[in-house]
């Protein structure tokens, strides 16, 4: 599939898979959701003696633009230690969504058992506010079922 995809984002965007493949390395878990290399722009003349460096341009998440602009500096050193040589001298940073899969962050949980919910129903009997128990009987049954996949002795 890369050799298919390389030569099309090499000739659109200027840039090799392997850079958008060693990204989050690059700019680490800080940055890597909210932010991707989008092109490198490389100056007239391209392919001469005299080529100058290309300016990398980043698309990136409002919210994570104040912390990309801080580690400008950083990022230049680390992409051009990945090309082995001074390829980029600027960043520029265009603010747009940066479409990615993100983790589901969802705790794993467990069935809620019968002996659960005698429990719950047993600790909130006395509360007379019906929304309060409500509440409080949903708090239990997350926190049962959040329980019921822990491992024993997780110490959490």
């Amino acid at each position: 599939m890369s050799q298919l995809v390389e030569p099309v984002v090499a000739r659109k965007a200027g840039m090799s898979l392997d850079l958008i493949g060693a990204w989050p390395e690059i700019v680490g878990p800080r940055l890597e959701e909210g932010c991707r290399p989008e092109k490198l722009v490389w100056p007239k003349g391209y392919g001469d003696e005299t080529t100058q460096p290309a300016t990398l341009v980043i698309a990136c998440e409002g919210a994570f633009a104040l912390r990309l602009q801080h580690e400008v500096e950083t990022i230049l050193s680390r992409v051009n230690d990945y090309f082995g040589y001074r390829a980029v001298d600027k960043i520029k940073i265009v603010q747009r969504a940066v479409r990615q899969v993100r983790p589901n962050r969802k705790p794993p949980v467990g069935p809620l058992t019968a002996s659960h919910r005698d429990t719950i129903r047993e600790a909130t009997a006395r509360i007379e506010s019906d929304n309060l128990r409500r509440a409080l009987e949903r708090l239990g049954e997350s926190v049962l079922r959040r329980n019921a996949v822990r491992p024993k002795g997780d110490g959490r």
